[in-house]
């Protein structure tokens, strides 16, 4: 067992958020798909959700918010060393997002590449920035994460189109001074169990046809019950054994920075790793499931809401096709 916080090699010098300016609104989709307001709200607390316009990607979305996190961070595009990008959601297939996003706010300093993990994006890019100052790569890392996910939902299937949302979240990770930090991090994935939650055709095994658009299956797909029952228990297993590795309990963290797939979920969550519901930040009420992009959106926001402030102990945990899923926990 450990018996003491690490010493933190990385720190969170930075957050921001891009959030795309159209709103959808469950009253809406009332009068697009077989659904309503009250069935929405009860099953996954989402009132609305943003979406992205037009040609709005990927790229621009998450160069948004990188911005705001080298504004928050004191930093510029040219201190940064490395730019990792998660999306499942690119613009194109080539080149990576990150190329595209370092080429749109001037990062010419940095190398930059993508990874695909999914909703856990944020838990995974944060222990990938450890990784690279820990080997002497770098300094400073902007972790984005960006999602157009209303490009990849059936608009006519009503269990999966009434949960998405669009958006981005970026942190600037800099190597760490003193006690702050992130105190551990904890990732796990399960392709086993990938045709939970996948997309069955559009990459290069099975490339898009008339056979694929007709039969929809460029979309989004979803085994809902399963999804929950192995979301809920992932989580709490990686909330469980990052606190493990950080030396902390649950009684000690500050605020719990949950992915934000639903409410049930969440709740569900919160309980089994014994954090009480007021040391839960929720935003899915405003933005719906927003993928990799949902932690870095909700921490961000929480740390402008004062939350969280210097000195805070912050558990974020996510779990998202793959099946990943993991945890972090950090002293801001």
């Amino acid at each position: 067992m450990i018996s003491r916080a690490p010493v933190p090699i990385a720190r969170i010098a930075g957050t921001g958020r891009f959030l795309p300016p159209r709103v959808l609104t469950n009253a809406e989709l009332e009068a697009m798909v077989e659904t309503s307001d009250e069935w929405i709200r009860t099953r996954t607390g989402i009132t609305e959700r943003r979406v992205a316009e037009g040609e709005m990607g990927a790229a621009v979305m998450g160069a948004g918010a990188a911005e705001a996190a080298l504004a928050n961070a004191g930093l510029t595009a040219s201190d940064i060393d490395v730019v990792l990008v998660s999306t499942a959601t690119p613009d194109r297939l080539l080149p990576s997002t990150a190329c595209d996003v370092q080429a749109l706010i001037g990062a010419n300093r940095a190398f930059a590449y993508d990874f695909a993990t999914a909703c856990s994006g944020f838990p995974y890019g944060l222990a990938m920035a450890t990784g690279h100052i820990a080997a002497g790569q770098a300094e400073n890392v902007l972790v984005i994460c960006t999602e157009k996910m209303s490009s990849i939902v059936d608009w006519s299937d009503r269990t999966t189109c009434v949960l998405f949302g669009d958006g981005a979240g970026a942190a600037v990770v800099s190597r760490a001074t003193g006690e702050s930090g992130i105190l551990s991090s904890f990732m796990r994935s399960d392709g086993t169990l990938a045709e939970l939650l996948y997309r069955p055709a559009g990459g290069a095994r099975i490339p898009i046809d008339i056979a694929v658009l007709d039969e929809k299956n460029h979309f989004i797909k979803m085994a809902g019950p399963e999804v929950f029952k192995n979301a809920v228990r992932s989580m709490c297993d990686a909330a469980e054994e990052a606190l493990r590795r950080a030396g902390v309990t649950s009684e000690e963290i500050d605020l719990l920075v949950p992915h934000q797939a639903n409410i049930r979920i969440i709740e569900s969550t919160a309980k089994y790793a014994s954090i009480p519901m007021e040391k839960v930040f929720v935003n899915v009420d405003k933005y719906g499931n927003m993928s990799s992009a949902s932690v870095p959106v909700a921490l961000d926001e929480a740390r402008e809401q004062g939350r969280v402030g210097e000195g805070s102990l912050v558990l974020m945990v996510a779990f998202g096709a793959g099946l990943t899923w993991a945890a972090n926990v950090v002293r801001l």
